[in-house]
C-alpha cells in the first residue's frame, strides 16, 4: 500500500480518484487548494502526488519544485482540464513524472501509477551506498542534491555529459568529480578551454601534428584528443568552439578516430567526453551558430548547475570551507565571522556566483588584518555599495494614486513642471534624510552612495534642514 496525495479543487475528481486508488489498495488524501496541498506534502510521507494546475490560490506548476522537494521526495503527476504544450514543457522540466488531461487519461491512471511505484522501488533498491568524491563542491540545498544524483548517474556510465551553468558556478569542479568517480579515474583528465583556442592552431591543438606539418612544427606533437586516450576530455565553454571545428569534432565523436595535421593515417583515441557551457546552446542551434547534430551528441545527460542566488542556504557552508582554505594559504589562524557578515553574504545577488564569493572572502581576510573576526566592514567596497543601494531602493515611497495628485482650485491639474518640482523635492528630502540615517553621518560613504559632490550634498542638506546625524 502506498500513500498518495490528490491536490484538486474539484471535489468530484477527488472522490473519483480516491475511490479508484482505494480499489487498487492505496491510501489517498485530498487537498482542495495549493496551501493545503503544500502543507500536507511537508507533513506526510506520500510517494505520489496528483496535482491540478488551476487551483483557487495559485498555479500548481509553480509549486511543483516545492512538492518534489518534500521530505518523501514524491513523484508528481500533473492533471489538467485543458492541456497546454508550454505548461507540459514546464512541468517536465520541473521534474513532473507525467502531464495528463483529465478527460482522456483518468482510465490510464492505474497503469501509470504502477510504473511510478515500480520505478521508486527499483530506485530505492539500487541506490549506491558509496559516497561520491566531490572535492571543492559544497552544499546540500535541494537543487544541489539533484545535481549530485545526476553526478552519480554520469559517473556510473560512459555517456557524454553537458554541464550547464552561469560563469562561476563550478562547472569544471563537476567535470572533475565525474572523472574522479568514474572507472577512468586513474587515467588523464584533459581540459580544453574552447574560448581560448587560437584560430590558426585549433586543429593542431585538438588533433596534434607531425614534424614539418607547418612552419614552426619542429617536432611531432600529440593533440589533446590523443592525450585524453583512456581518460576524460573536458571541453570547457564548448559554445565557443568554431563552426568549422564543430564539424570535425563531430566525426571524432562518431568514429573515435582522427588525422593529425600533416599525417594521412587515422589515429584512435578512446576518451570520455564531458562538456560545459554558460550559453544557451539550444538557441544557438536554432540560429545556426552551433551545430544541432553536435548538440544532440553532447547532451546525452545534462547537469544544470544552479546559480549561487538560487541556493543561498549553502552560502554559510561554502564560506566556512573557503575561509579555512584561504587562512591556511596565508599561514594565519582561521578567522571567524559575525552574524551580520553572513547576513550580507546571503543578501547579495552574487552575479559572479561562487567564484565571486571566494574573491570577496579573500578580500575580507586581507582587509581584516590581525582581527580574528570578519565583519561586514571588511567586505569589498563595491559589494557594500551595491547592498546599500539595493536596500535604499526597496524603501522608496510608492508612487501616488491618481486621486492623490494635487489639483488647482478650478479643478484642473497643475502644470507638469510644477508637479515634477514638488514631488521631486519631497523625494529628494526623504532620500537625504534616509541617506544620513543609513550612513550614520559618514560623509565619505554618503558621497559614494549618492554620487553627489561634497558641495552639492552640503547645499541640499542645508536646503532641507537635515543634519549629518539624520533627521
Amino acid at each position: 500500500m502506498s500513500e498518495i496525495l490528490i491536490i484538486d479543487d474539484d471535489q468530484a475528481i477527488c472522490d473519483l480518484l480516491t475511490e479508484r486508488l482505494s480499489r487498487l489498495g492505496h491510501e489517498a488524501s485530498c487537498a482542495t487548494d495549493l496551501a493545503g496541498g503544500l502543507s500536507a506534502a511537508q507533513k506526510g510521507s506520500y510517494e505520489v502526488i496528483f496535482l491540478d494546475v488551476c487551483l483557487p490560490d495559485g498555479n500548481g506548476l509553480m509549486a511543483l519544485p516545492s512538492l518534489r522537494n518534500a521530505q518523501s521526495c514524491p513523484e508528481v503527476i500533473i492533471m489538467t482540464g485543458q492541456g497546454d504544450p508550454d505548461g507540459a514543457e514546464l512541468a517536465i522540466k520541473s521534474g513532473a513524472w507525467d502531464y495528463l488531461e483529465k478527460g482522456n487519461s483518468l482510465s490510464d491512471i492505474p497503469l501509470i501509477l504502477n510504473r511510478v511505484l515500480q520505478y521508486r522501488r527499483e530506485k530505492a533498491s539500487t541506490r549506491p551506498m558509496v559516497a561520491l568524491k566531490r572535492p571543492g563542491i559544497v552544499g546540500n540545498s535541494p537543487k544541489m542534491l539533484k545535481c549530485y544524483d545526476l553526478l552519480a548517474q554520469a559517473s556510473a556510465s560512459e555517456m557524454n555529459v553537458l554541464i550547464q551553468g552561469e560563469t562561476g558556478t563550478g562547472k569544471e569542479l563537476f567535470a572533475r568529480a565525474i572523472h574522479e568517480n568514474s572507472s577512468r579515474s586513474q587515467e588523464p583528465f584533459v581540459v580544453l578551454d574552447c574560448a581560448a583556442l587560437p584560430e590558426t592552431l585549433v586543429e593542431s591543438i585538438l588533433f596534434g601534428h607531425d614534424r614539418g606539418a607547418f612552419t614552426g612544427a619542429d617536432r611531432t606533437q600529440a593533440g589533446l584528443i590523443k592525450q585524453a586516450d583512456q581518460g576524460t576530455l573536458f571541453l570547457d565553454e564548448v559554445g565557443e568552439l568554431p563552426l568549422n571545428v564543430q564539424k570535425s569534432f563531430l566525426r571524432v565523436l562518431q568514429e573515435r578516430s582522427f588525422r593529425p595535421v600533416g599525417n594521412q593515417k587515422e589515429v584512435k583515441s578512446d576518451f570520455r567526453l564531458v562538456a560545459a557551457t554558460n550559453r544557451r546552446l539550444q538557441d544557438m542551434s536554432e540560429d545556426a551558430s552551433f551545430r544541432k547534430d553536435l548538440l544532440y551528441r553532447l547532451q546525452s545527460l545534462v547537469i544544470p548547475l544552479p546559480s549561487l542566488r538560487e541556493r543561498k542556504d549553502d552560502i554559510k557552508e561554502i564560506a566556512v570551507m573557503h575561509i579555512a582554505r584561504l587562512c591556511e594559504r596565508y599561514s594565519i589562524k582561521t578567522k571567524g565571522f559575525s552574524h551580520s557578515f553572513v547576513d550580507l553574504l546571503q543578501t547579495y545577488s552574487w552575479p559572479g556566483n561562487v567564484r565571486e564569493l571566494i574573491n570577496a572572502l579573500e578580500h575580507s581576510i586581507i582587509a581584516a588584518g590581525d582581527s580574528p573576526t570578519l565583519f561586514e566592514r571588511h567586505l569589498p567596497e563595491a559589494m557594500r555599495i551595491s547592498l546599500v543601494r539595493a536596500s535604499l531602493a526597496t524603501h522608496l515611497p510608492a508612487p501616488q494614486n491618481q486621486e492623490d495628485l494635487p489639483n488647482e482650485k478650478d479643478g484642473h491639474l497643475p502644470r507638469l513642471a510644477e508637479l515634477i518640482n514638488s514631488e521631486t523635492a519631497k523625494l529628494e528630502k526623504w532620500y537625504l534624510a534616509e541617506l544620513m540615517n543609513r550612513t550614520q553621518g559618514d560623509l565619505k560613504q554618503a558621497l559614494t552612495i549618492s554620487g553627489l559632490g561634497r558641495t552639492a550634498l552640503y547645499d541640499r542638506l542645508k536646503k532641507y534642514g537635515i543634519s549629518r546625524q539624520g533627521s
